[in-house]
């Protein structure tokens, strides 16, 4: 008599190995889940909680009032004077807009140089010194400054030299989006291919001549690049600013908000979200014609 042979034990599939991927999205989920969980136990007693019975029905009638159904005075999307005049605003902030990004560009092509290391301390260095290795340290820091601090943090301190007006509403922008443009222009320094220096190095050429003809050819696109999307960032960022700087749609949008002016609201809201697809459309196209 012939014993059969023992039944093969089944053996569970091993576990999938965490890599840093799936690490990221578990760790992301349990966030988003802690947040929400925070967010309800904190809200929950509060006068203002978002999960109260009656927010739709309140937020059904803000919309009502948005679109002037309740009211008996004509809305102002409805008027035509109303159309004029708030589009002289959408033109001042469309003009806060481009002396923004003037500012801005102008700032990091007088200073993007100065904040790459390959051309401050690296091979591309003219002199190699602790007065340019000092130089690329406080452009850095300038770099920092400028960008750390929020748009409308610059405007609040620039109303206390200049008058309100679209003219510190384009500086405080322009200041926080150097500081921006001048990090992304030294980073794209930092990484261009050395080939191209190397041979006018060979050539003869002097560092000067490497960074004129080497380095600022192949960085100026992607350096325009940058400025057309950081300009569509700008534009929307000006009616904020505009609250505190006293310009352009902002403003109105503050006044309107203050005296419970709702149509024209819906008004300034149109012409913001006009003005948003018309800097887009320009700024593509404009980004075609650069590359």
């Amino acid at each position: 008599m012939s014993l059969s042979p023992p039944a093969p034990r089944r053996t569970l599939p091993p576990l999938p190995r965490l890599s840093f991927v799936r690490g990221s999205v578990l760790l992301a989920l349990a966030v988003v889940a802690a947040s929400w969980v925070f967010v309800v136990l904190s809200d929950a007693d509060s006068p203002g909680s978002f999960f109260r019975s009656d927010l739709f029905s309140r937020a059904w009638s803000f919309v009502r009032d948005l679109l002037g159904i309740d009211s008996t005075a004509t809305p102002a999307f409805r008027q035509g004077g109303e159309w004029v005049r708030t589009g002289r605003l959408a033109v001042d902030t469309l003009a806060m807009s481009l002396l923004s990004i003037g500012i801005a560009a102008v700032a990091a092509l007088l200073t993007f140089m100065f904040g790459a290391s390959n051309v401050m301390m690296g091979e591309l260095a003219p002199y190699h010194s602790r007065a340019w290795s000092a130089g690329f340290l406080v452009t850095r820091l300038v770099f920092i400054l400028t960008r750390g601090v929020p748009e409308l943090i610059w405007a609040m301190l620039i109303l206390f030299v200049l008058s309100p007006g679209i003219l510190p509403g384009a500086i405080a922008i322009g200041i926080h989006n150097g500081g921006i443009l001048g990090k992304l222009s030294s980073e794209v320094v930092e990484g261009l291919d050395p080939s191209p220096m190397q041979a006018l190095r060979a050539a003869g050429a002097g560092r000067f001549q490497v960074l004129a003809y080497g380095v600022l050819p192949q960085a100026l696109p992607r350096l325009i690049t940058y400025m057309l999307y950081r300009w569509e960032v700008i534009i929307r960022t000006t009616i904020v600013v505009g609250f505190v700087a006293a310009g352009g749609l902002g403003l109105e949008f503050r006044l309107s908000m203050s005296h419970f002016h709702y149509t024209t609201i819906t008004l300034l809201l149109v012409w913001y979200l006009l003005l948003v697809v018309g800097v887009d459309l320009a700024a593509a196209a404009l980004r075609r014609l650069a590359r």
